[in-house]
Parts: structure tokens; C-alpha cells; sequence
């Protein structure tokens, strides 16, 4: 007998007027069920414009800015547009605290109110108590959503989905450092999962509909015991999670890869946050590490490979036994695009930009196979001490001279956008080759400039492919197909993107 694969309705959230093509409803996946519209960021839409360019139901929703929301009108106005709102749409969002009156409930039957409550972080009692307020009043969905800052915070809303087990109830933590719950709050009861229709700005923690379906396989809810993740300050846009779901996926491996976004390493990184989530069900054993964490990793490990230890940096955690391994994949992700093209590194001089934690263990795998490394940085206290570390020569990069080199490697934020670039591309040598680690959705201006000019290039998405399977293989101990996972960062490249968030990807 076939397996009955559980889902959730996957429910889009517009909150930029729509364009008069409305390519962006018709873009949306074909298993998003509703669109959510913010009337109080949209202003006023026709609902029959919007249901020309999708087929699924309408959610009405006006926050107020009591609730995060821009809507500061008086309550008798507000009130008649929710009313005026549930006769053109399938659905009407009600704030609890000011929205659950006679005259309203009168008019927006049960099966049509999504009733909800949006503030600060609580603890998983006070989320009790806030839902003996919201299910005054019958409901087809009830939302609760607290705004964190802390990983710790966030893990509230869902030990209390977990203790609760009711199926018309969602919890979930918004801003950058919750919106990983919003992933597994349907792995814990939630009957429905939020995107955006359109991505806003890069730091804001959003995660878009398309990636809900591409990213992390909803709506099916495929089972999860174990939690792998990405942590840096900016996560939300990584191509890893895409790479590795869908590999577990191909796989048939029971385990997640999550988006955490943490301005501090032990915010995630604490051992009551991880007993927490193994009391959830589902342990964490590994991470990628991006910036600006990568420091920290490497300290946090009780095992370290060598050459993790020699850049004083690690872009990888993994549990083994009791302990942790802390290591780095940055030094094969530029040192094997090259032997596949090859390129015999030895003797060769090699200039690395960049002297973060990449630029670092770049430098170290440089060194280790025989070229003659130069490490080169904007910031002097940063070079000389990356230079100290590793026992290499630094270059200021006032003072760069780009070509005397051989091999180049980006290791900077800076790729040719905004029209700053790393180094003056004119002046590479004749049959110079650059490694960009700069990962982005289309190769960035300097790839492209250096290709234009006749180099050989290497860009952050190849880069990214040897090490999002080099990390696989060390979290599972299973093998990434290159084939598949270089097909899935193909078609990356045809969707729109923040270049700004790109930059910040995997650098450092």
C-alpha cells in the first residue's frame, strides 16, 4: 500500500502592489494554495485582478501598527473594511485583541476567519494564554507570531506547537533570527506555511513561496530526525539549503537543512538551544559556517582538522560520537575546480584578496600544494594578521600589483557590483586565471569582466558545488550527485535576486 505523504497549504504573502503584468502571482508555484494580501502595506486591490493572474483563494489582511503593521486608522473604520473585505475574499484576518466584536463576527463566518496575534517574544506558557484570547471566537486558522531576536526566543513558539498538537493552530517566530521556525512549525502540527510572493530587502529574514517549494520540498512533509543548517548573519538567500534538501530528498535521508540567522555564534550555538531541539525530535548535527562565525566555530569544536587550525577559521561543524569536528571545505572548493581544469598549482604565484576565513584556508590549500602564496587586504590589521597566522607575505592592497600573479582569488564581498571591484581586472597577466568566491545567482560582473577579457575563470557557483558536496558527504556519509546539484544552481540562475544579498553569502 502506498504511503500517504502528509502536506500543509502553502500561503503566499503579497506585500508590494502588483505589478500590471502580475507576473509575480503567475510565477508563483503551482502548489501555492492561497495569497495572502497586505492591505495595510498594499493599500486597496481588486481581488478580481488578483484571482485573473492566480487561481487559488485570498486572504485579507490588515496589520495594524500596534502588530508590526502599517494600519493606524480608527478601530470603527478598520472594522468596516474587514467586513467590506469578506465579500470579495475567501478569507479575513482578525487581531484578537481588537478585531473579535459582534458587528464583526456577525458578518465573516467561522470557516472564513484567520484570527491572530503578532507581537513580542514569549515563553511557551504565555502562548497558552494567548490562545485562550484567540479561540474566543471559532476560527479555520488561529496564528500566532512573535517577533525574536534570539535563537532561544524562537525555539518557544514551537515547543509550544509540539505540547499542543491541534491542527487549526500555527506558531512560528518572525524577524532573521526565527525565520527557520517557519519551516518546521508544519513538521509540528502547523497547517499551513508562509512565503513571500516577492522578496523585499535582503536582510529582512524572508522566506519567498518559490523557495518553500524548491528549497525546503513543501508542501509534503517528508520525515525529519535529524537538523543540519547554514549560520551566519545573513542566510535567508544561501543556494546551500536547495543543494542539500534536495539531496536528502534523492537520498531518502530523514533530515532537514535550515536557514539560521544569528549575530552571535552562541545564540544557536548554546547547549540548551540544542538539547531543546532534540527534545522537539529532531537533533542538530552540523553546520555550514559562513560570516561572521567562523572564528567562533573552530573554538567551539573539541576536534579540529588541520587545516581548519591553520586559518584559525572553520566553515564546517559535525558531530561525531559526543564531540564535534570542526573543519573547512574552503580550501577544496578553489583547489579542485583547478585540477579539474588541470591547473598545477605548484610553483605558481598565487594572490589571494580577501583575508577573512576563506581567504585564509584558500591561502593555507595554496601553500600546502606548492605555490608561492601572497595574502592581500584593504584592512592592514587584518592582513598582517591572517599574514602572521599563516606565515605568508602581505600585500596592502593599495600596493597590489595584480599582475605579477598567475592565479587570482576574490575572497572580498566585492565583485564588480555597484561597480566596485576587487582589483582592476585590465591588469591581470596574460592567461591570469580567477577564482570568484563570491556565490550568487548569475556569475557577477568580475567573472564576467575576466571572461570578456580572455581569463580562465572560476565562480563562486562552482566553488559552491565542490563544498556543499564535500560538506554532505561529511554530515551523512552519503554522496551528492554533481550532476543533479549542478543542474539545481543552474536554474537558480533564471530567478530574480538581491545582488547585495549574494555578496554576503560565503565570505569570510
Amino acid at each position: 500500500m502506498r504511503e500517504i505523504v502528509p502536506e500543509v497549504a502553502l500561503i503566499a504573502t503579497l506585500t508590494r502592489p502588483p505589478s500590471r503584468s502580475g507576473d509575480e502571482l503567475t510565477a508563483l508555484p503551482a502548489r501555492v494554495r492561497f495569497v495572502e494580501v497586505r492591505a495595510d502595506q498594499v493599500g486597496s486591490v481588486d481581488p478580481g485582478v488578483l484571482r485573473r493572474h492566480f487561481n487559488g483563494k485570498l486572504v485579507y489582511s490588515l496589520r495594524s501598527r500596534r502588530e508590526g503593521g502599517s494600519f493606524d486608522g480608527e478601530l470603527a473604520a478598520r472594522h468596516e473594511r474587514l467586513i467590506a473585505a469578506a465579500e470579495r475574499y475567501d478569507r479575513v484576518d482578525l487581531e484578537a485583541e481588537r478585531d473579535l466584536v459582534p458587528r464583526v463576527l456577525e458578518r465573516i463566518p467561522a470557516e472564513r476567519r484567520v484570527i491572530s496575534w503578532h507581537g513580542t517574544a514569549a515563553d511557551r506558557w504565555d502562548y497558552r494564554g494567548r490562545l485562550g484570547v484567540l479561540d474566543r471566537a471559532a476560527a479555520w486558522l488561529y496564528r500566532m507570531v512573535p517577533t525574536v531576536t534570539r535563537t532561544a526566543e524562537a525555539l518557544a513558539a514551537l515547543e509550544f506547537l509540539a505540547e499542543l498538537g491541534r491542527r487549526d493552530v500555527t506558531a512560528f517566530a518572525a524577524g532573521p533570527a526565527g525565520t527557520w521556525t517557519s519551516l518546521l512549525a508544519p513538521r509540528l502540527g502547523a497547517p499551513v506555511a508562509f512565503g513571500a510572493v516577492e522578496l523585499r530587502e535582503p536582510d529582512a529574514g524572508e522566506i519567498s513561496a518559490a523557495q518553500l517549494v524548491a528549497d525546503y520540498g513543501l508542501p509534503s512533509l517528508k520525515p525529519v530526525r535529524e537538523l543540519f543548517g547554514i549560520v551566519g548573519s545573513v542566510v535567508s538567500r544561501s543556494l546551500s539549503p536547495r543543494l542539500h534538501n534536495a539531496a536528502y530528498r534523492a537520498a531518502s535521508v530523514p533530515a532537514l537543512y535550515l536557514p539560521f540567522s544569528a549575530e552571535r555564534f552562541e545564540d544557536l550555538w548554546s547547549d540548551r538551544v540544542r538539547a531543546r531541539l532534540a527534545a522537539l525530535g529532531m537533533p542538530l548535527k552540523g553546520l555550514t559556517v559562513i560570516s561572521p562565525h567562523k572564528e567562533a566555530a573552530l573554538a567551539a569544536a573539541a576536534v579540529a582538522s588541520p587545516v581548519a587550525r591553520r586559518a584559525g577559521a572553520a566553515n564546517l561543524l559535525v558531530q561525531r560520537g559526543r564531540s564535534w569536528l570542526a573543519t573547512t571545505t574552503d580550501a577544496e572548493g578553489v583547489l579542485l575546480p583547478l585540477r579539474a581544469r588541470r591547473v598545477d598549482v605548484a610553483r605558481r604565484r598565487v594572490a589571494v584578496v580577501g583575508c577573512g576565513g576563506a581567504g585564509r584556508a584558500a591561502a593555507a590549500a595554496f601553500d600546502g600544494a606548492g605555490a608561492e602564496v601572497t595574502l592581500v587586504n584593504r584592512g592592514l590589521e587584518r592582513g598582517r594578521f591572517a599574514a602572521s597566522l599563516l606565515g605568508l607575505p602581505f600585500a596592502p592592497l593599495a600596493d597590489f600589483a595584480v599582475g605579477d600573479y598567475a592565479i587570482v582569488v576574490n575572497a572580498t564581498p566585492c565583485a564588480g557590483h555597484d561597480g566596485e571591484f576587487p582589483f582592476d581586472v585590465r591588469g591581470l597577466a596574460r592567461g591570469a586565471i580567477v577564482v570568484d568566491l563570491v556565490v550568487g545567482a548569475a556569475p557577477t560582473p568580475l567573472v564576467r569582466a575576466a571572461e570578456a577579457l580572455g581569463h580562465t575563470v572560476i565562480d563562486g557557483r562552482e566553488v559552491l558545488l565542490v563544498e556543499a558536496r564535500r560538506q554532505f558527504r561529511l554530515m551523512t556519509g552519503r554522496h551528492m550527485a554533481a550532476e543533479a546539484a549542478r543542474k539545481l544552481l543552474d536554474g537558480h540562475g533564471n530567478e530574480r535576486a538581491d545582488e547585495a544579498a549574494e555578496r554576503r553569502q560565503a565570505i569570510a
